[in-house]
């Protein structure tokens, strides 16, 4: 049969050193040498950085020698070129002891989940092998008392067990663990039958059944990652974001990646690390499809925003030990959270700042205690968005250091920046020019010599004034994408195509259940505003200067002169202060959220932890405001009593319930803005609303649509509700104060009351719809 066109017929082999063994795929080539990014790796002097390259030839393999320094030899005799199969042998850089290469035929299993295995280094090789006894169960997790002993904190103490079936098949239980139990990238409910290639994941773990073994591959974050053709269009399709990217990653690499302004680089982070898929094309996280995985995934991947994720007012310990008790399951003791805070701590160097205050850092160590927080679950694969953006020259070269370090220890690391100052710590360099094409991708100190600029400055000129220029096509046209590009000569995976636009992957698993996230949460919080002096100075003055006013208004009794203007004031007050707790505090933390929230945090017990807070704040604001505007007044009410309670308990109680609204209601508008610095300009605009249709200045009943609308503004109910308490149209008689809603009658101050709550519960639905628009694409599918 004549071969067809394009379609490699060399067998698979496997490539065996002293080090390892290595599966090479037909549709791949294979560079050999020093240089720690070839797919081979000889760590010998007398072997040349480039040394020499295996291809698939047609039906058979070739190995074609790079000139290399000191040879590439067989059997005694020096090979420029030379054809291999299983059992071939070479020696590279010297004829009697160079590094040998010997080649044979691959295992018979493998994993049916790995898409392309000649690209993984996870499932080379198991980490360690258990013989399966007959009709014995396998237990799983971190505890000691486990069968396989997981030593990975996102394990849970018993975390699954594998169960022979009386059909003489196995099947795989998850035994309710908090961080889930996948099998072939899909997390497990229950329990399901397992099969020779399946792959069962737990942490950073894999199992497979190999006849009657069980192979246990560990991730060790030496992954790479191969892109391939991802595009992403906007608007229908009119505009492109991404055109046709494509690289390949080795395994601890460190990858810039720059380009001018709107070329695609937020767009590229969010397709590579799956919180915003591509429109098409796949990403392959060692070997595996990381659209179709991602539920397993995800859990592997750090990313740092440009944004600080931490409180500044928390130390760097606290700080990271909240993190902690967030992202590790709840069986997680709190020694085994405290060491890993310490380890990563350690790791950073961050041992003489782990009791100072955030906000007390320089930018550069503030950047490495957002990445300490990532390391807390050890990711394999680490992207950083502008982690230098605003650092001087100093500052820049340091955390470019780090990352390199990072990388040193064995992590892939991927950072988008604008900064060109230390290129020259990176492995690779990816230059994206505008209309997210690929510009360049190799050595960053061989990029400006191919664009032909001395200086960076030139070259991002000429991507602006040159927009019509093929960037693209002069780089695919270039020996460096066939070098560093196109090594594999690949192939697209098969089947992907349009996937990714139809993935609709399940929220990620919750490491903590919904209550000790609200504890964590809430604990957390409290830390944070007891730290922030200023908020505290602030909730502490504000009820009582609010209260003062209302006391010098109402003088020792509400009288037809008094009465009014001393609601008006509580009204106002319960407002102010209920609103000026909440209209920051969502905004402030949007960044926190997002990347907490893509990691597991629930959105209810987000909001409910805010609720609670402020809630328990605000209500003691009320009672100081209400306690010292009127304690001692004389209020006057029919017999000197409320509908149900004492007058001065009802209208604290009001209060009460109109600062908790109006403080939802400030977290509504948290929730709707952008930026921090419109706040205040519409907490004003708020409480003039408020002022102006609670009743007290304007008549509103039977004024069409002004009526219907006031409905909506807590003021008006609370207005209503402390006026019937002492019967305000009695006291003050004229013709805004005959409003019905001041009728001292106990139906309608209940009414009144629950209209109170029920605007509060519809802020805060409103508040978690919105929420939701702020969180990564991929969890809002």
């Amino acid at each position: 049969m004549a071969q067809r066109p394009g379609v490699p017929t060399a067998p698979e082999l496997l490539l065996e050193t002293d080090r390892g063994s290595t599966a090479m795929s037909p549709r791949r080539t294979y560079h050999v040498g020093r240089d720690p990014l070839c797919e081979i790796c000889l760590d010998d002097a007398r072997v040349s950085w480039h040394h020499a390259i295996l291809r698939p030839d047609g039906d058979h393999w070739t190995l074609e020698d790079e000139d290399s320094t000191n040879g590439t030899w067989v059997d005694g005799h020096r090979v420029r070129e030379w054809a291999v199969g299983v059992g071939s042998e070479l020696r590279f850089g010297s004829a009697a002891d160079g590094p040998r290469v010997r080649f044979a035929e691959p295992a018979a299993a493998r994993p049916s989940s790995v898409s392309r295995p000649d690209m993984t280094t996870t499932f080379r090789r198991p980490t360690s092998v258990r013989p399966l006894a007959p009709q014995a169960a396998v237990r799983i997790g971190r505890a000691p008392d486990n069968d396989f002993v997981i030593d990975d904190l996102v394990v849970s103490r018993h975390h699954a067990e594998l169960r022979a079936r009386p059909d003489g098949r196995y099947e795989i239980a998850d035994l309710g663990s908090h961080n889930g139990t996948y099998l072939n990238g899909a997390r497990l409910t229950g329990a399901a039958a397992i099969g020779e290639g399946d792959i069962v994941g737990i942490g950073h773990s894999a199992f497979c059944l190999v006849g009657d073994q069980l192979q246990e591959y560990v991730d060790t974050g030496e992954v790479s990652l191969d892109v391939q053709d991802l595009r992403v269009a906007v608007d229908n399709g009119r505009k492109t974001l991404l055109d046709g990217v494509s690289f390949p990653v080795g395994a601890t690499t460190l990858l810039a990646v720059v380009g001018p302004s709107g070329a695609g680089k937020s767009t590229l982070l969010g397709a590579l690390t799956g919180l915003r898929p591509a429109d098409h094309g796949t990403v392959l996280y060692d070997g595996r499809d990381l659209y179709r995985d991602y539920a397993e995934l995800r859990s592997r991947i750090g990313l740092v925003p440009q944004d600080d994720i931490l409180h500044a007012q928390l130390t760097v310990r606290r700080a990271l030990a909240y993190a902690a008790e967030l992202r590790f399951p709840q069986d997680t003791a709190k020694a085994e959270r405290e060491a890993r805070v310490d380890e990563v701590i350690g790791e950073l160097g961050l041992q003489q700042r782990a009791d100072q205050p955030i906000h007390s850092l320089s930018g550069g160590q503030r950047k490495r205690v957002s990445v300490a927080l990532e390391l807390l679950t050890k990711p394999s694969l680490l992207f950083l968005d502008e982690p230098t953006s605003g650092l001087d020259p100093g500052m820049d070269r340091s955390v470019m250091n780090m990352l390199r370090g990072l990388a040193d220890d064995g992590r892939t690391v991927i950072v988008v920046t604008h900064s060109v100052l230390n290129l020259s710590v990176c492995d690779r360099l990816l230059v994206l020019a505008p209309g997210g094409r690929i510009a360049y991708y190799g050595p960053p100190d061989e990029a400006l010599g191919f664009f032909g600029f001395e200086q960076w400055p030139e070259a991002f000129e000429a991507f602006e004034n040159e927009r019509e220029r093929d960037w693209a096509g002069e780089h695919r046209a270039s020996p460096l994408h066939r070098r560093y590009v196109d090594v594999a000569g690949r192939v697209p995976l098969a089947g992907a195509g349009d996937r990714a636009a139809g993935i609709a992957p399940k929220p990620p698993p919750k490491a903590q259940s919904w209550g000790s996230q609200l504890s964590t949460l809430i604990r957390r919080y409290a830390a944070v505003l007891s730290a922030d002096r200023t908020f505290l100075i602030i909730m502490v003055a504000l009820p009582f200067v609010m209260g003062a006013m209302a006391r010098a208004l109402a003088g020792s009794e509400l009288n037809a002169e008094t009465a009014l203007n001393a609601l008006f004031i509580l009204c106002v007050g319960g407002v102010l202060t209920g609103a000026a707790n909440a209209v920051r505090e969502l905004v402030k933390e949007r960044v926190i959220y997002q990347r907490e929230r893509a990691v597991g945090l629930s959105r209810s017990a987000y909001l409910m932890s805010k609720v609670v807070v402020l809630g328990a704040i605000t209500v003691g604001q009320a009672v100081v405001l209400t306690l010292v505007g009127l304690a001692g007044v004389k209020t006057n009410a029919p017999g000197g009593k409320g509908l149900f309670l004492p007058p001065l308990i009802e209208i604290t109680l009001v209060v009460a319930l109109l600062s908790v609204t109006a403080m939802v209601l400030g977290l509504l508008i948290s929730a709707l803005v952008t930026k921090e610095e419109v706040t205040m300009p519409l907490l004003v605009l708020l409480t003039i609303v408020q002022v102006v249709f609670c009743g007290s200045l304007l008549k509103l009943t039977g004024v069409p649509v002004i009526e219907q609308f006031a409905w909506f503004v807590p003021a008006r109910w609370a207005m209503g509700a402390m006026s019937a308490t002492i019967d305000l149209g009695a006291i003050v008689p004229g013709k805004i104060t005959q409003d019905p809603m001041f009728d001292h009658k106990p139906r309608l101050w209940l009414t009144e009351v629950a209209a109170l709550v029920g605007l509060a519960v519809l802020f805060g639905v409103l508040v978690g719809r919105v929420l939701r628009r702020h969180e990564p694409a991929i969890m809002r599918k």
